[in-house]
């Protein structure tokens, strides 16, 4: 049955179109004037409209300017005595109909049209749905992938309710999560203002939701409205929701993953959610469960990583501390037993002298312990001082032997040399090379037994031609360019292979009768890697059990580019110890261009050109400068200088393309 209304002015069709429709079991209607077409429009909108097209005292443009603006919801069938169209009917009428028209023309007409109108309006709701869905799908993708771009508690809520805002157009949203310290905290985000009344219902329902969820299980923290706090955001302020939101139709949703719960999302809307609704919320709200706890375990990592960092700095001033007192005593301990042992106190005898040069060989073996704590110290602080120049390899090899020599002859031990026939020179700090062969040195003549050899040898070697064990390819893969190889070889006890990847270890001593007998810190060897890392070298070792060890270590050839890079490591050190930043800036072109922009006045700081990098390959110039106390603005604002100069001298430049790369330590990961 479908509801017709007829527009007429002929009573006598009225009548005849009422009886034959009201057969049919439809429901008729009729309007003879403007004003009654519009009262039953207004109150009892038809399905169908006959329109008597030949209606002559009607007001018939003002009926098709109504029809017009409502005929989607309708189906018009123009009646005609004359193939005539009115041409406002072209657009606005389903069919026409010549009258006279028989009674089974006229109720198909009206079945074929209402079943086509039903089917269109069945189209366009399965559109609107699948529009709908789809766009739900796309803010899911979206927001999932916002999700896994952040590890921030507060960010990813914000995302959650974002995402849910797009998806469902909440009117409330209410989220009781945790701050850091699991403190509950509830978010409220609404179209309009909160009142405070509001707030309190809002954190009773709240309470109330969060005690339901646990109502047979343990609860993870007790909740007490009273000391739960709130963050408000409102977009419309100035308007307010009263009690009357809380009868909008509402979803809550659990924030959890399998056993750890981080807290729940309620929304609030006027209209009624469906179920393709009710999927996407709790979707959204599924999706934000793994990303916290991951951001979880990170706030958890981090406060302990914090805790670690404090402990170890108590430690190294502990450990500095302590070795700068125990230093104070023992240095003129040490300069008293020499001074006596020369006779300078009076003559002594041989037990004397014997007793007295234990003592003293103890003295420095202890001194030797402070310094390398106080070394480790300082290393691990980042305080280690370098002062870097042109050392000459072979030479700081000859004085370290012959500082050596005697200890070696005491022992009956033979030092030897072995150099490369070509110059080799490092960027290095002398003090500290000599460092690092005295203690190779000195380790290699405490498990080389009487009348053994030690061999000090060097080597010019390119990155790609350096061999080693297995366990130390991480220290090589790191190399690039030309090295110095130097090798202390020693006819020693030797070292198990299991245990070559643990001599480089903080305290750390390999077991043995001998190793028991010389004794040590254990930290000889990890002060040298630490000291050949400062300098962008490396250090492994190779032995064989019975035969001897052999300990290698590479410092690279002095260039400018192995220069520059070894300062620059040295001031991201110091920059994380000051507690300072600074960038490297890579401007690069094609041709001379770069060389041009050197030369330019206020283009560079004289001081970022001192500390500089000029590189030339077969198509880009590049150069790369440290700028302290820099960042982004500043590199943004050097970058339009060059842009200036460029476009300001186009003789010299013409049409050049300059790229720029730039990094600012020290980075977040070092």
């Amino acid at each position: 049955m479908a509801k017709i209304l007829m527009v007429s002015d002929d009573n006598n069709k009225i009548k005849y179109y009422d009886e034959m429709l009201t057969n049919f079991s439809h429901d008729f209607q009729f309007a003879s004037d403007n004003q009654m077409f519009f009262d039953i429009l207004e109150i009892n909108t038809p399905q169908i409209i006959l329109l008597d097209a030949n209606s002559a005292s009607l007001d018939l443009p003002s009926f098709y300017r109504k029809i017009n603006a409502i005929k989607e919801n309708l189906v018009t069938i123009t009646l005609l005595k004359e193939d005539k169209v009115p041409p406002e009917m072209l657009n606005i009428s389903d069919a026409f109909l010549m009258e006279p028209v028989s009674d089974n023309i006229l109720i198909s007409t009206i079945n074929i049209n209402l079943r086509r109108k039903e089917t269109l309006t069945r189209l366009s709701n399965t559109n609107q749905n699948l529009s709908k869905s789809l766009y739900q799908l796309d803010v899911l993708y979206n927001t999932g992938s916002q999700f896994a771009a952040t590890l921030d508690k507060e960010k990813l809520i914000n995302i959650m309710l974002e995402g849910l805002d797009k998806a469902l157009g909440f009117s409330i949203a209410c989220v009781l999560t945790f701050k850091s310290n699991n403190e509950p905290l509830l978010i409220i985000n609404s179209i309009n203002q909160i009142s405070d009344r509001l707030m309190e219902a809002l954190k009773l329902r709240a309470v109330l939701n969060y005690k339901s969820l646990f109502e047979n299980k343990e609860m993870p923290f007790e909740l007490d409205i009273n000391e739960l706090k709130t963050i408000k955001y409102a977009k419309n302020p100035l308007e307010d929701y009263d009690f009357s939101v809380l009868r909008y139709d509402n979803m809550l949703a659990q924030i959890n993953l399998s056993d750890n719960f981080y807290g729940f999302v309620e929304i609030y809307r006027e209209n009624e959610f469906t179920n393709e609704d009710t999927q996407c919320f709790h979707t959204i709200a599924q999706q934000v469960s793994m990303p916290l706890k991951n951001a979880a375990y990170v706030q958890e990592i981090q406060a302990k990583n914090k805790e670690l960092y404090r402990l170890e700095h108590l430690k190294s001033e502990f450990v500095s501390i302590v070795s700068h007192e125990l230093r104070t005593p023992i240095t003129p301990l040490q300069t008293t037993l020499q001074m006596i042992l020369r006779g300078t106190a009076g003559p002594l005898t041989d037990n004397m002298k014997k007793f007295l040069t234990i003592g003293l060989n103890n003295v420095k073996t202890f001194s030797q312990i402070i310094n390398d704590l106080l070394d480790m110290s300082k290393i691990e602080a980042g305080k280690m001082d370098y002062k870097f120049a042109s050392v000459n390899i072979e030479k700081a090899i000859e004085f370290v032997k012959m500082q050596q020599n005697s200890v070696a002859e005491e022992k009956g031990l033979k030092l030897t040399t072995k150099f490369d026939e070509n110059f080799a020179t490092v960027f290095a700090d002398e003090q500290r090379i000599h460092q690092v062969l005295n203690n190779l040195l000195s380790n290699a003549m405490k498990f080389t037994k009487e009348g053994g050899n030690i061999e000090i040898s060097t080597q010019i070697v390119d990155a790609n031609e350096i061999t080693c064990p297995e366990c130390f390819n991480d220290e090589i893969k790191k190399l690039n360019g030309k090295y110095v190889q130097i090798c202390v070889k020693d006819e020693g006890i030797g070292i198990e292979q299991e245990n070559l990847p643990k001599i480089f270890d903080q305290f750390k001593q390999l077991e043995s009768s001998l190793s028991r007998e010389v004794g040590g810190t254990g930290l000889g060897l990890p002060i040298v890697r630490k000291i050949l890392d400062a300098h962008n070298g490396a250090i492994w070792a190779e032995s064989k059990i019975g035969e001897g060890s052999s300990f290698y270590f590479v410092l690279p050839v002095m260039c400018e580019k192995s220069n520059f890079w070894i300062l620059h490591k040295q001031s991201i050190q110091q920059a994380k110890v000051n507690k300072t930043k600074f960038v490297t800036l890579t401007v690069s072109a094609k041709g001379d261009c770069v060389e041009h922009l050197m030369k330019e006045d206020n283009v560079f700081n004289k001081t970022y050109l001192n500390n500089s990098l000029l590189e030339k390959g077969e198509n880009l110039t590049s150069l790369t400068m440290v700028i302290p106390d820099g960042d982004k603005h500043l590199v943004d604002f050097i970058k339009r200088k060059i842009d200036s100069a460029v476009l300001n001298d186009k003789t010299r430049y013409g049409k050049c393309d300059i790229m720029y790369s730039y990094n600012i330590y020290p980075k977040e990961k070092d």
